[in-house]
């Protein structure tokens, strides 16, 4: 306990003293890994300081991934981001299937560098300029052009351009979150939006998932009892799951959005595709009731590097969103919004998306038939019908950390089922992203999943315990 105490100066916040105290400790293990730490009433008493300045010292040692919490357990450390590297680094040349982003195959290079130039030629000095707060306009023009073939009807006015959906998600929460404010979420779903909601000092109540979307029937249990301010979703091919909503629950989503006086934040990465689904259309474009929130990332189906999106915001929100964008970076650079402009004007658009739509739909198809005919009835498969994620179930007893672990050591990497929900919990669950892989390394990867899956089950029956939630690599 003694190892925790730090002299504090007058020259910095207490709490930065605090965490980086903790940091270095963490770094040098010497607080190990898994190692829990003092109880936030102890430690406030050992240092002389308020309680809610360590409150504030966890959350920052969270939201960098140096600690995570176990509800009822209390504050563990984490890996260090220095020995996630280091694995990484180690196992050069495995089988991604861990990564989301796309194939660098696919980049339309040199259109882009053309339409880099053309930015440059055209625009002059005055792409090195701020742009106004919602963004280049001539892009927000192309834009609404681009959202009304996805059935969107809104205007240049409501459109804000940002530095990919991650900021889209932040800015959302900054402009509407407050500390306490209730979140519900998809379970499971995407971590980065998970944390985002926990650094907003947000209550998350995650709602479980069916083949069609979310449980509505749970859905309103919940909301009979308690108000959420948001609701986090993304209707179309969901990460981890890939599951795509019905018709009936997304239209069913928003008249609840609209009965209970919440609001909608709809994060749609690829649903330019349709894959085998029936309805790809996005849930804004059902959006009768001004109840979605809607971010649209460009990063899986163009250049992930690019760092740029949109969010469509209903007008009684635009002040807030359109402030907490400009506190965060004041405007996506010119150059990157302008190159998008021509590049979307001059370079056939529509084509380009067309040709992606071609290979992942032949990645999906792949993937889909290599795991039911070879994993299919020794692990249960999340049914979809397209994107580019796959969630899979181990049997009972078994893991997904040492599940992801074993397989690393095998030459495929892959995400534990823990990423992607709020909560630490015995998890059997892992992720399969085929964005960045060829057709080869489908092949190959899958096939060493199955070669290599009865050595697990062997190996690690009944002989696991759960760590963290935390992503180890």
């Amino acid at each position: 306990m003694e190892k925790y105490n730090v002299e504090l100066d007058k020259s910095t916040a207490k709490y930065l003293q605090i965490y980086n105290h903790i940091k270095s400790m963490i770094c040098k293990k010497q607080i190990k890994e898994h190692e829990k730490l003092p109880p936030i009433r102890k430690l406030s008493q050992l240092i002389n300081v308020n309680n809610t300045t360590i409150v504030k010292v966890y959350e920052l040692l969270e939201n960098e991934g140096y600690v995570y919490k176990v509800i009822g357990s209390g504050t563990f450390a984490s890996v260090t981001n220095s020995d996630k590297e280091e694995i990484i680094i180690k196992k050069e040349g495995i089988i991604h299937f861990d990564s989301g982003n796309p194939s660098t195959d696919i980049f339309p290079i040199e259109d882009f560098k053309s339409a880099v130039n053309m930015a440059l030629s055209k625009e002059g000095s005055s792409i090195f300029e701020y742009d106004e707060g919602l963004g280049f306009e001539d892009l927000r023009d192309k834009i609404v052009k681009y959202l009304r073939g996805k059935e969107i009807k809104t205007t240049k006015d409501n459109i804000q351009i940002i530095s990919g959906a991650q900021q889209g998600i932040d800015i959302v929460c900054k402009g509407l979150i407050n500390y306490s404010d209730v979140v519900f979420v998809e379970e499971p779903t995407y971590n980065g939006a998970i944390q985002v909601f926990k650094s907003r000092g947000a209550k998350i109540i995650s709602i479980p998932m069916l083949d069609d979307g979310i449980d509505i029937g749970i859905l309103k249990l919940k909301l009979e009892k308690i108000k959420p301010k948001i609701i986090y979703t993304m209707p179309n091919f969901q990460n981890p799951t890939g599951i795509s909503y019905s018709t009936y629950k997304k239209k069913k989503l928003i008249e609840l959005a609209e009965e209970y006086d919440f609001y909608i934040v709809e994060d749609d990465f690829i649903s330019d595709f349709k894959f085998e689904s029936h309805d790809n259309k996005p849930l804004k474009s059902y959006d009768d009731k001004n109840r979605v929130i809607y971010i649209k990332s460009f990063s899986k189906i163009l250049m992930p590097g690019l760092r740029i999106g949109i969010v469509e915001i209903p007008n009684e929100l635009l002040k807030k969103v359109l402030w907490a964008k400009y506190s965060s970076d004041i405007s996506t650079p010119g150059l990157i919004q302008k190159s998008m402009y021509y590049y979307m004007e001059y370079f056939n658009w529509d084509d380009y998306l067309s040709s992606v739509e071609k290979i992942y739909a032949q990645k999906y198809s792949i993937a889909k038939r290599l795991i039911e005919e070879k994993l299919q009835g020794k692990l249960k498969v999340r049914k979809s019908n397209g994107g580019i994620n796959f969630f899979l179930e181990l049997p009972r007893g078994y893991l997904s950390q040492d599940f992801t672990k074993f397989m690393l050591d095998k030459g495929v990497a892959m995400l534990p089922g823990t990423y992607f929900f709020d909560n630490a919990i015995d998890d059997r669950f892992f992720r399969i992203n085929i964005a960045k892989s060829s057709i080869q390394d489908l092949e190959k990867g899958i096939s060493i999943i199955s070669d290599n899956l009865d050595g697990f089950l062997n190996l690690y029956k009944n002989n696991s315990k759960i760590k963290s939630n935390k992503l180890f690599y």
